[in-house]
């Protein structure tokens, strides 16, 4: 499966280290990144990634870290296996 999530971090040096390491420790390989910063200083960040794996196992993680204060999926899609001929 691929799952889009975004995330509210607040501003911190170490955050993004953090969400990486449990994204990884999760079992989760991530296929796209984006982070920008807000106006009111927290950090956007646009995470897909992908696994077999049920969602939960991850999101409910990173809702734990005390820099996220927000998780959300924003889509979830089948992944599609192309067989070459």
């Amino acid at each position: 499966m691929i799952y889009n999530l975004a995330l509210t971090l607040v501003q911190q040096p170490e955050v993004l280290e953090r969400v990486l390491r449990v994204t990884r420790h999760r079992g989760f390989k991530i296929t796209e990144l984006g982070m920008q910063l807000d106006a009111n200083g927290d950090t956007k960040l646009d995470m897909v990634v992908e696994s077999e794996r049920a969602l939960e196992l991850l999101s409910h993680q990173l809702n734990k870290l005390i820099d996220v204060t927000e998780c959300k999926v924003v889509s979830t899609k089948q992944l599609t296996q192309t067989a070459n001929a």
